[in-house]
Order: C-alpha cells, then sequence, then structure tokens
C-alpha cells in the first residue's frame, strides 16, 4: 500500500493507516456540516456492505475503513471508496434518518459537582444553565477516549467552559460534563478534567450487551433533567419507572435490542 495518495475528490484525502486500513480525512476541523459527511459516507458504506469490509470507525472529521487484506487490494478499496465519496459528497442523508435516544439526567448536587461554579462563570443561575444545557440539540460527533464515550456535538457556544486546572483523578459512571465546546457523558469510572454538570443511571457501555455501546455515532440526543428519585429509580431498574421511560411505540426508533435493561428504556419517542 503506498504511504499516501491524493482522490480526484480535493476535499477527502487518503492516508494509509496500516495494511488493512485506509483513513479518510474529509477536513480539519470541528464542524457539524463536516461531521454529518463523515456520518453519511459511513452509512453509504455501511449499507453496500462489501464482503472485504471489516470495521468502520467514523469520528469528527474523517472516517477510518477495515478491511480484509486477504480479500482484497489496498487499491482496490482505495477505488471503491472514492467512487463513493464522489456520490456522496453533498450528501446528509444520515442526519434525516438518525436515532434519536433520550438521556435522564440528574443535574447538580451529589450528581454535578461543578454545576454551582459553572453555572456562576456563565453568568447564570444552576436552574438557567440545566434549562440551557439540557435543551441542546445533540448529536453524537463520534465514540472515542474510553469505550462508549459519546463526544456531543450542538453545545451553546456561550456555554462552553474550559476544563479543570485540575483533573479529577474519579469521575463517576454516567458524569455528563462540559469539556470546551462539547458535552460528553462518562460511559465507566475513571478520571476526566471536564466540569461535572450532572449525572444519567443508564449504562452507556456494557460488553455483555449484544450492542455494547447505548449510543452510535450520528445518533441525535436530547438530555432530560430527572430528580433524585428518578435517577436512582432507574438505576435500580424499577419496572415502572422503564415503563415511564419507555413511553410510546415510536416507527421512528430501533426496537430495544436486549428488552429488559435500563439502557433499552432510554430509546424513547423524540421529546
Amino acid at each position: 500500500m503506498s504511504a499516501r495518495a491524493t482522490p480526484a475528490v480535493a476535499t477527502v484525502e487518503f492516508e494509509a493507516l496500516a495494511d488493512d486500513a485506509w483513513l479518510l480525512r474529509l477536513g480539519e476541523r470541528i464542524d457539524d456540516a463536516l461531521n454529518a459527511r463523515v456520518h453519511a459516507l459511513a452509512a453509504r458504506v455501511r449499507a453496500q456492505a462489501p464482503a472485504w469490509l471489516r470495521d468502520l470507525v467514523p469520528a469528527y472529521a474523517s472516517l477510518a475503513v477495515f478491511f480484509d487484506p486477504h480479500a482484497v487490494e489496498a487499491e482496490a478499496v482505495r477505488a471503491w471508496l472514492l467512487r463513493h465519496c464522489n456520490e456522496s459528497a453533498d450528501d446528509d442523508a444520515r442526519g434525516g434518518a438518525a436515532r434519536t435516544v433520550e438521556i435522564p439526567v440528574a443535574y447538580g448536587g451529589e450528581f454535578g459537582p461543578d454545576l454551582d461554579a459553572a453555572a456562576h462563570e456563565l453568568g447564570l443561575s444552576p436552574p438557567q444553565l440545566i434549562e440551557r444545557h439540557s435543551g441542546g440539540d445533540y448529536r453524537v460527533a463520534m465514540i472515542g477516549f474510553a469505550p462508549g464515550f459519546p463526544y456531543l456535538s450542538g453545545l451553546e457556544p456561550a456555554l462552553a467552559l474550559p476544563r479543570l486546572a485540575t483533573p479529577r483523578t474519579q469521575v463517576a459512571a454516567g458524569s455528563v460534563a462540559i469539556g470546551g465546546a462539547q458535552t460528553g457523558i462518562y460511559p465507566r469510572p475513571g478520571p476526566g478534567g471536564w466540569r461535572l454538570l450532572g449525572r444519567t443511571p443508564l449504562r452507556l457501555f456494557d460488553a455483555a450487551r449484544d450492542t455494547p455501546s447505548l449510543l452510535q455515532p450520528g445518533d441525535r440526543v436530547r438530555l432530560r433533567p430527572i430528580g433524585a428519585d428518578e435517577f436512582h429509580a432507574l438505576e435500580a431498574g424499577s419496572p415502572e419507572a422503564a415503563a415511564r421511560q419507555a413511553g410510546a411505540p415510536n416507527p421512528a426508533t430501533p426496537a430495544p435490542r436486549g428488552a429488559g435493561t435500563v439502557a433499552d428504556a432510554a430509546r424513547t419517542p423524540a421529546r
């Protein structure tokens, strides 16, 4: 495989990531329209499902395509991908077909220890920050940093906050946070330097599930403020709370996978 090749489409650059992978760079910036192009291209490749395809890893502005090198030559994969880049250059079809996943979030107090300080820094009251943060129209731009960690684009620019000067050595699983111009959700305990506004009881990553990550790149995400009682009920897997979460069926929302889990209950109709 050549180390680097420039395709006919000026806005897409192919880079040999490994003997079995191409990295397609569609740009260099964090931008919703650019990210939508990445997901549109990924959706087109996934729909074609060529036999040699092993995996797709979409990021903010790039798409990694892993293939079976025993089944196909790297240059043939590049040529195939280039044709689909041309076909999907202006395509945002993925946006129209994206799932909407509702994430319940308990804000402040023990769930969001940085809420008050963040609100003060932004010149807002804590309730105002909760209202504006939960009112955002978010999209999973990429999964990274840790298994199941969603980087959510769509944060209101006025709510951007710098990382903590000194990161915490331990952040609780489910913590919902702001880091720079993004919002993210920690899927498991670990260190972190983002501002913690709240926490969700949903399990974002479970290796035992058929689909371990609750959220997928390109999903739309709505944050729903909840109280401590509902948080603990959902965390405990209360059937009553799960029923309230499940709501009415929505044809646009995929059927739950592995019925009966708290995470599956999050797949509710869009608000």
